[in-house]
């Protein structure tokens, strides 16, 4: 008996110590204003620049309409995700795949959720490789007009060698600066998007008619408008992580502060996304490109400033949806096969993490694409529908009543999203790769 308990305290102390080194529950003193800070960076970002281009590819009546849906569906998914944080007694799902586990069992929500978790974090580190290395690459277009180009390639291994440092920082609490400077830098960047846009004013020969020239380019272009808008709502994959990282008391539970945050995040969201949306759209029509600042030539100045403020935000982003990675990596390495949690181990992840992203994204810098394909294929789950479902199995609301009509109208249309928007994307892929050469 004596022997048992010994060894049960040996496994709670072991257990205790690689808690206390995983990135997600190392810390437990976040207060509010972190949850406001880390939604913001998490959601708006290289979404943002991408909302005119749909708004053209959509027109007025169903691009705004869609936009309008897509803040209030993910709105409303955001507060079961946080309301479901501690729905058991006793129990905190830290992360995403455990809530899922809950629901689906310990098999199949492990299955269920992480791939599509990884794919949704993966494939937005890839973006906002692209977009770093675009951004710098605007900057040193703009400040040198007549300079030697470079290669796009050159500005992506810039901006990822930045990443190998920051990777380094172990939890979420210890990014709150650099998470805070990339909200503010978010406002700031979306402002210019369509401050400047409006200051320009709109040409005599702005056109809103469709995009494309034929119906079947019109129905694509849609199609991958749709997965446009949906990347641009993406916080919901790292909300459970970052709840994880407050304190919570059966007095004061952690939701209660939480959502305070993601109340905050989400003005600030609607703030930076709908004046760009709907002012890039009015101004540039259907000849907007597929980031609204590429579209702005001038002023110089405020073109250079706006591209720094776009990659200081994806430098603080991409640590966000990372360091969800580096748990789930490093808790498989201690967890499963038996690694000890060292200093040694944690370099060796996630540097050959930042690695991989870098590489991916030299590799395949289709930035519009991209957005509108993990926005169909990986955000729209994880996003618009699986909580949904999740919230119907664990909550079970009453048949036919108002939250369990609510909710299948999310999942019909998440299901739906995910469906169509990653055809248009791949179409748009395809199309950009034509003339493309690798590491270009």
């Amino acid at each position: 008996m004596v022997n048992n308990n010994k060894n049960n305290n040996i496994e709670l102390s072991k257990e205790n110590i690689i808690n206390n080194w995983l990135p997600i529950a190392s810390s437990r003193n976040a207060k509010w204003y972190y949850s406001a800070f880390h939604n913001v960076t998490a959601m708006v970002g290289a979404g943002v620049l991408g909302l005119p281009y749909a708004m053209s590819q959509l027109g007025w009546g169903v691009g705004v309409t869609v936009m309008v849906l897509a803040w209030v569906i993910t709105l409303y998914t955001l507060w079961q995700m946080v309301q479901m944080h501690e729905m058991v007694a006793g129990k905190r799902f830290d992360r995403y795949h455990e809530l899922g586990q809950e629901a689906f069992g310990e098999k199949l929500g492990l299955w269920i959720v992480v791939p599509q978790q990884l794919l949704v974090e993966v494939g937005v580190n890839i973006v906002y490789m692209v977009t770093g290395g675009k951004s710098l690459e605007k900057i040193y277009q703009t400040c040198c007009p007549n300079c030697h180009p470079l290669r796009t390639s050159y500005f992506i291994l810039m901006f990822g060698s930045v990443q190998f440092f920051l990777s380094f920082c172990p939890n979420f609490n210890s990014i709150t600066f650099i998470s805070f400077l990339a909200a503010v830098m978010s406002l700031s960047y979306s402002t210019i998007g369509w401050g400047a846009s409006l200051h320009k004013g709109i040409s005599p020969e702005v056109d809103y008619s469709p995009r494309a020239s034929t119906s079947t380019g019109r129905v694509f272009g849609s199609l991958s408008a749709l997965g446009d808008i949906a990347f641009a709502f993406a916080g919901h994959n790292v909300v459970l992580e970052i709840q994880a990282t407050m304190p919570s008391t059966p007095e004061k539970p952690s939701k209660k502060p939480m959502w305070r945050g993601v109340v905050i995040a989400y003005i600030v969201v609607a703030t930076c996304y709908f004046p760009v949306a709907f002012v890039g759209y009015r101004v540039f029509g259907n000849g907007v490109e597929d980031n609204i600042l590429i579209s702005l030539r001038k002023p110089a100045w405020l073109i250079i400033m706006a591209n720094a403020f776009v990659v200081i935000h994806v430098i603080g982003s991409y640590q966000v949806f990372a360091m969800g990675v580096f748990d789930m990596i490093e808790s498989y390495l201690v967890k499963q096969r038996n690694f000890n949690p060292t200093k040694t181990l944690r370099v060796i992840v996630r540097t050959g993490y930042v690695a991989l992203t870098m590489f991916l994204a030299i590799s395949f810098p289709f930035f519009g694409g991209l957005l509108g394909f993990f926005g169909g294929f990986a955000f729209a789950p994880t996003t618009y529908f699986l909580p949904c479902i999740i919230w119907l199995i664990l909550c079970k609301p009453k048949r036919f009543g108002l939250s369990w009509f609510i909710n299948w109208i999310c999942i019909i249309l998440g299901v739906v999203l995910m469906i169509l928007a990653p055809i248009g994307a791949l179409r748009q892929i395809i199309l950009q790769a034509k003339g493309y050469k690798f590491f270009s």
